[in-house]
């Protein structure tokens, strides 16, 4: 299904985010880091860089000190050759001083009127891009007059009725899930500094290359924020079904983080553990076929042989006890989020900063989800208007198979009392 991206932090006027972000290049992987080395690196070029300011500004200082001190050695000597007479001669060293100060006068002149000329063609610039700038804001102001009262004129219309207003919510664009809104958060809880900000994406469970949500996480804030602030349609379809389960782990590097906050969760890693005690040369060539992967494969067709990689130690810790700043990670690196026994979704740490002032600076509100993606909703296809509710399959009526219906299209073919034919199957359809 074809879906458009937008970005939310543009939308939520009371979350702002600052200005910039992560320079995204394809495959560019960090080594290994952590959050700790992280602040301990930024700390680091802090106190190079105000060393370095220091040892300039003592060097200039001495510069400073040292033409100074010239300065007032030659107008010394200069005044002492100009009183003691030369060849009996005292008036000629003073009209050559006279002479010299009336150059130096005319030069300073020069300069000066240079820098006036320099200086009024400047002021001349700014007034001209001052009288655009206001140009600009006042030809703002007249189009948000001429659009205020074109939805006044709007608003003052007849009120449509209740079946008018359900099909125009079904024309609006709409997210399938909530955004995170610091206005809804209702607690304050001051940030505690130093911190650092992570940006995580999380792709699509089946379309691997598209990325579905985007979050800022703090680095004191545990995996578990993050795990509750995933949004999938999988867990709307086992909600609805009844089977939810509430088990999931993320997989980052060689830790298997379990989410065992319900006394009915799973520890899915278990049965890997298993696998990997009682097949080890299985789970050899499954690790190879992983990092390796083509490139690997041609080299070994070509040369013959390659150094082969070893099984990491895999193990397990659980995911509401640990928090990001606890473990080590690569920026760019493709980790995996498994929930719902098999929905498995790639999640990358794509950047790692200090937090700016001009964040959220309270700490409930965090993970903020700046982008979200918005998929195309599924019209019904008999009215298409109307947002699907029902999608039937094998049905001898429908014009497709399957076939989307919204509620009223699907009792006008199908009775709400007594089916016509029951020789279909029909579900209610869960937009993603």
């Amino acid at each position: 299904m074809e879906a458009n991206r937008t970005n939310t932090g543009e939308e939520e006027a009371n979350c702002l985010i600052p200005k910039g972000g992560p320079i995204y290049i394809s495959n560019l992987i960090s080594p290994l880091t952590s959050v700790p080395e992280f602040q301990n690196s930024v700390l680091r070029q802090l106190q190079e860089l105000e060393a370095e300011l220091d040892s300039h500004q003592l060097a200039e200082s001495e510069d400073i000190c040292y033409h100074t001190r010239s300065r007032k050695g030659h107008a010394v000597e200069n005044a002492s050759t100009s009183i003691e007479p030369s060849n009996g001669c005292p008036g000629t060293d003073l009209d050559g001083a006279a002479t010299d100060r009336k150059n130096g006068s005319k030069k300073q002149k020069r300069r000066r009127m240079n820098d006036r000329h320099i200086e009024d063609t400047y002021i001349k610039k700014v007034d001209k891009l001052a009288k655009i700038k206001q140009k600009q804001d006042e030809d703002k102001a007249t189009a948000k007059l001429h659009a205020l009262n074109a939805i006044s004129k709007i608003s003052e219309g007849s009120i449509p009725s209740s079946d008018k207003i359900e099909r125009m919510k079904s024309l609006r664009f709409t997210s399938s899930s909530g955004k995170a809104k610091s206005a809804d958060v209702k607690e304050h809880i001051p940030v505690l500094y130093p911190e650092t900000i992570l940006c995580v994406e999380v792709y699509h469970n089946i379309r691997k290359w598209s990325k579905v949500q985007e979050f800022l996480v703090l680095g004191r804030q545990t995996l578990t924020e993050l795990k509750d602030k995933i949004c999938c349609l999988t867990d709307q379809v086992m909600q609805t079904a009844g089977r939810y389960d509430p088990s999931g782990y993320f997989l980052i590097e060689d830790i298997f983080f379990n989410d065992l906050r319900d006394p009915c969760a799973i520890d899915y890693s278990e049965p890997i553990f298993d696998w990997l005690r009682n097949s080890p040369d299985d789970a050899m060539r499954k690790w190879e076929s992983i990092i390796t992967g083509e490139l690997q494969q041609k080299q070994r067709s070509v040369l013959g042989s390659v150094t082969p990689s070893r099984l990491p130690h895999f193990k397990a810790a659980d995911m509401h006890k640990t928090r990001f700043c606890e473990f080590r990670f690569q920026l760019g690196a493709r980790y995996l989020y498994c929930h719902q026994g098999d929905c498995k979704h790639t999640i990358v740490i794509r950047d790692m900063r200090s937090i700016h002032p001009d964040d959220v600076q309270n700490r409930a509100a965090y993970p903020i989800m700046i982008f979200q993606l918005k998929p195309r909703v599924q019209k019904c296809s008999v009215c298409k208007i109307t947002r699907a509710s029902k999608v039937t399959l094998d049905d001898k009526w429908a014009r497709e198979n399957p076939c989307y219906f919204c509620d009223y299209c699907y009792s006008l073919l199908h009775s709400k009392d007594e089916s016509l034919y029951d020789e279909f199957s029909v579900f209610d359809y869960l937009h993603e």
